[in-house]
């Protein structure tokens, strides 16, 4: 049975032991130690601007399905289903390992993407069920589509991703330089993740029974490619409210990514992070997150119960999953999701340009907490759209909703 984690670790930072709830503790069977799980490369403490910091000091190996349900998982009664987590809690342990042990090379821009190419530079691999890196090529930016449906969904994917960075905030690829984007498929053998580890994106099959293919949600593909932006960015540290703001803008573009693809408005999106992932023995639910009605994607006798919180009231207070960031990001979503629904429209227009702002302005520290970056928004909002604007009233009014700031922003 699980019980309440006592927290006895290295510090977490400021906010994070200042709640009123406790997540269970890990399961020592074929997991990491809590703050070892997505891995960032420290930086230079002395430094609070990542933007001075090459990319490689910030490179985040983490996958979309969180380390608290791979837990969960690995404790199942089903030995088929606790071994398939614990093999992919092993394997990602390992790649963590691999990170902070490597440097990974930096990656050059083709020189037509550096002569100002608005098109993206598509390269799919097949890695054909082993877990060698990249695997064989199978579609470049000229090919054609093939028979294979998981080449094809990345391939489409990484382009909706490049399509709303570009067209909608000038940002030319990931890093701003017109990157490469590169995918694997076919990783592992019913390998139950996806993620980007600070090169490529690499996509699991999944077991058709819990997950299905990796490929099938853009909004994942967005979120892990957004990653990449971050890194190259803010390279908010992964660990507490950083983190959870890490995962969260995450989740946030990857959802935009989806609704610019669909061209769906605020109110017309699900909101949901990973709708369409779960597989058939999954009995209730819809997704791995919900930015709309956070702690709700699913409650199931398998999964579990969705840990998320949508307020600061529900805070959690865990050194699991690096002080909870996949499951404390709940709060910043919610607050996203209830001023893009306040505003209207399409999200990624005024509400995503005020968090792109955000991210890629000089304000943001490595380290920021939760009201740290609420300031930031509200300010980003007046900045653009003036302190009259109903831009700056929804961010107020959002921020105060989730418990963040108050009414004023303070």
């Amino acid at each position: 049975m699980d019980v309440p984690y006592q927290y006895a670790g290295p510090e977490i930072p400021r906010g994070c032991l200042a709640s009123k709830h406790t997540f269970a503790g890990i399961s020592a069977a074929g997991s990491d130690t809590a703050h070892t799980r997505c891995h960032a490369r420290r930086m230079d403490a002395t430094s609070r601007n990542p933007r001075n910091h090459s990319h490689a000091a910030g490179q985040v190996f983490c996958g979309i399905i969180p380390p608290h349900l791979l837990d969960h998982l690995s404790r199942a009664e089903s030995s088929t289903i606790s071994g398939r987590a614990r093999r992919t809690l092993e394997h990602d342990a390992l790649q963590r390992t691999r990170r902070r042990l490597t440097t990974v090379r930096g990656l050059a821009a083709p020189a037509e993407a550096r002569a100002g190419s608005d098109k993206p530079q598509r390269t799919i691999y097949d890695a054909e069920h082993t877990e060698t890196l990249p695997g064989t090529k199978v579609r470049g930016e000229s090919d054609p589509a093939g028979q294979d449906a998981s080449v094809n969904r990345a391939f489409a994917g990484l382009g909706h991703t490049f399509d709303l960075y570009s067209k909608i905030y000038s940002r030319r690829s990931i890093d701003g330089m017109g990157l490469p984007l590169d995918a694997t498929v076919h990783y592992g053998r019913e390998y139950g993740n996806a993620f980007w580890d600070g090169e490529r994106m690499v996509f699991g099959d999944g077991d058709g029974e819990l997950f299905l293919d990796f490929t099938t949600s853009v909004d994942v593909i967005g979120h892990e490619l957004t990653h990449g932006v971050t890194q190259y960015t803010a390279n908010l540290e992964y660990l507490g409210q950083s983190g959870a703001l890490n995962e969260s803008v995450s989740d946030v573009f990857g959802s935009l990514i989806k609704q610019y693809s669909l061209q769906q408005s605020a109110e017309q999106a699900d909101w949901l992070i990973g709708d369409g992932l779960l597989g058939p023995d999954v009995d209730k639910g819809t997704a791995l997150r919900s930015m709309k009605a956070p702690g709700t994607a699913y409650d199931d006798d398998v999964l579990g119960k969705d840990p998320q919180p949508a307020t600061m009231d529900g805070y959690v207070n865990t050194s699991q999953d690096n002080g909870g960031v996949h499951i404390n990001s709940g709060i910043p979503n919610h607050a996203f999701y209830l001023a893009a629904v306040a505003l209207g429209g399409n999200a990624w227009e005024r509400a995503g340009q005020i968090w792109y702002d955000v991210l890629t302005g000089d304000g943001l520290a490595k380290d920021a907490q939760f009201a740290d970056f609420a300031r930031l928004t509200i300010d980003a909002a007046k900045a653009r759209y003036g302190d009259q604007g109903e831009e700056h009233q929804a961010l107020l009014k959002a921020w105060s909703q989730v418990g963040v700031t108050n009414n004023q922003g303070q």
